[in-house]
């Protein structure tokens, strides 16, 4: 890829040039997320917290699915009164996305009043509400897996005739795949209906802390919400207690690093009881706690802990040596709440009248009961559920496969959404008429052709950010999730134009101070290069490697603010960390020593 030269900031969107040779498959996207010359008057960022590696036609129906519903509960349901929703594009695999701000003083005004109206009833009644939610999600769960696998038998069974049904097997094809599709997007709206309120809680929060507080560090205000209790925090928790189970089972000797999971799951079937009654143990955790994903839930490849046992199985054997050196492996609760409530004292102490200690009162109350929410809906939505939904998409692609139309079931998702319910079509139409699909003579030279142009693709680098640095920046997710803010872009921008420093700066995650080697880790396959005592230097972690978080010493990103997953979980594990960098993964080399300083957001070359 080149970049046309520009003199100051960042480069324009039509700067950009697909990577020859791939056009066709940068045509697989749809016409709506492809930049237009009308871009270049906008501001975009590469969205790597979410979307670290090239995306292929089909796992894009994962941003198309959640920003449609991201957008609908911010402008129409929640409306919030400073942001609408955020926008997308795509250009060599790469997402980038825009916020789109209101700027209007009396658009602000009108819709801050609906957002009263809207907004102050979810955070009065936020625990029944929530307590709602989750049936939802679970009945979401349930419907999904109630879908049944989609088949295409010789000839209609006969039984069927019999009943008179009068609908052949080819139709729910068509049915199961729509039902299959309908219900990601629907879970998408699911998982925003409280998520951006969650955030909104805290900026609310934490502007007030700033304003009366001027000298306070972001860090400080994150930990006065730290010591959460929330689902996705569990997976990792039952890995520790299986590790537990082996001690006490006598079975620890049968896990031992670079075993395969197979081939211990095979001995513990011949080690007697003992070795059934872990088996037992593993099963109870299975169900539903390893229904999580290697990544953040992005990406077909990224299996879930159930489909590959690899992680789970990976972490065990130091989980083992810490419960015999008699650490007890609990995530020290009551420290992190003591020290948050120490915090939130001190700081209380501080404030002048007796009207800010109410209102100070009042906002710490509801973020710690709206932030549990921040990260316990991931376990639902982006884990439970977007697996099942891959899954379900394997099977269309196993069934087409079948049918000649591609050589691997995997082949399916590159084919974006639209085209696979035209395959479908396809067999649907041939099964019922005798002639051939048309798919084998269609579909094998294109999958080859997007496979190829997703591996050239991730050979280059893109730019973090395009097009007119804004002047503000005030949309909540923007900002604590994904950590830009006006100064990381003037940082960036910087380091753009003078990489002699030894020095980056981020945003000062969690508290410590480490030096040892750098362990850059640019996609999920490159996890288990990670050795005890590197620091992890990465685009973006999420809560599913906390099993790692064991061979750490410290953490850093490319992208994240202070309160983006890898931060959170960071100050929940006791993890020094700095995230939001820009540009650590291009900077800093695999092997290198770096000094990490959490508590001060900067990373050094050593």
């Amino acid at each position: 890829m080149s970049i046309k030269p520009k003199s100051k900031g960042f480069p324009l969107p039509s700067s950009l040039e697909v990577v020859p040779g791939t056009e066709r498959a940068q045509g697989a996207y749809p016409y709506f997320i492809q930049f237009t010359q009308a871009d270049d008057e906008r501001f975009w960022f590469y969205n790597s917290m979410h979307f670290p590696e090239p995306m292929s036609a089909f796992d894009m129906v994962t941003a198309e699915a959640a920003y449609c519903a991201l957008g609908s509960s911010n402008t129409r349901v929640h409306c919030l009164p400073t942001t609408l929703g955020i926008d997308h594009r795509i250009i060599n695999g790469r997402v980038y996305i825009g916020g789109n701000a209101v700027t209007d003083p009396a658009e602000i005004a009108r819709r801050t009043a609906e957002f009263q109206k809207r907004a102050f009833y979810y955070y009065e009644n936020w625990e029944r509400l929530y307590a709602q939610w989750r049936e939802k999600m679970l009945k979401l769960i349930r419907e999904a897996q109630a879908l049944p696998k989609p088949e295409l038998p010789e000839f209609e069974p006969l039984e069927n005739v019999r009943a008179g049904r009068g609908i052949a097997s080819n139709h729910w094809l068509l049915d199961t795949y729509q039902k299959t599709l309908e219900g990601y997007f629907r879970m998408w709206h699911h998982h925003f209906e409280f998520l951006l309120l969650g955030y909104g809680a805290y900026m609310t929060f934490f502007a007030f802390c700033k304003k009366a507080f001027p000298e306070i560090s972001e860090q400080t205000v994150a930990r006065m919400v730290a010591g959460i209790e929330a689902e996705i925090f569990r997976p990792d928790e039952e890995v520790r207690r299986l590790a537990r189970r082996a001690v006490e089972l006598g079975v620890d000797g049968k896990f031992q690093d670079g075993t395969s999971a197979e081939a211990i799951i095979a001995s513990l079937e011949k080690a007697g009881t003992s070795g059934r009654e872990w088996l037992k143990e593993l099963e109870t955790s299975r169900d539903p706690w390893f229904n999580v994903n290697v990544g953040d839930g992005f990406y077909h490849y990224h299996r879930s802990w159930n489909d590959d046992l690899s992680m789970p199985f990976a972490a065990i054997p130091g989980y083992i040596g810490r419960v015999k050196a008699g650490e007890s492996l609990q995530r020290d609760h009551a420290k992190l709440r003591a020290e948050r409530e120490q915090l939130i004292a001190d700081y209380r102490d501080l404030l002048a009248t007796d009207e800010e200690r109410a209102a100070y009162d009042q906002m710490i109350k509801l973020a710690h009961r709206v932030f549990p929410y921040v990260e316990g809906h991931k376990f639902y939505c982006e884990h439970w559920y977007t697996n099942l939904f891959f899954n379900k998409i394997r099977e269309f692609g196993a069934l087409l496969a079948r049918h000649g139309f591609f050589p691997s079931e995997e082949d399916v998702f590159q084919l974006n959404h639209y085209e696979l319910e035209s395959a479908i079509i396809d067999l649907m139409t041939s099964w019922s008429n005798g002639s051939p699909p048309r798919g084998p003579g269609h579909w094998p030279q294109i999958v080859a052709e997007r496979r190829a142009a997703l591996a050239e693709w991730a050979k280059h680098d893109m730019p973090p950010a395009l097009g007119p640095v804004p002047d503000v920046i005030d949309d909540p997710a923007i900002v604590m999730l994904w950590g830009i803010t006006r100064d990381n872009l003037d940082t960036w921008l910087a380091a753009g134009g003078a990489t002699s420093s030894n020095e980056l700066k981020g945003f000062a995650a969690s508290n410590g101070v480490v030096e040892g080697p750098a362990r850059v880790v640019k996609s999920v396959e490159e996890i288990s290069r990670i050795k005890k005592g590197d620091i992890l230097v990465c685009q973006i972690t999420n809560p599913t490697w906390a099993p790692l978080f064991q061979k750490i010493s410290a953490a850093v990103s490319d992208i994240g603010g202070s309160m983006s997953h890898m931060a959170i979980v960071a100050r929940e594990f006791g993890l020094p960390a700095v995230v939001g960098t820009g540009t650590a993964t291009t900077r800093i080399k695999d092997g290198q020593r770096i000094r990490v300083d959490g508590g001060r957001g900067i990373v050094t070359i050593l």
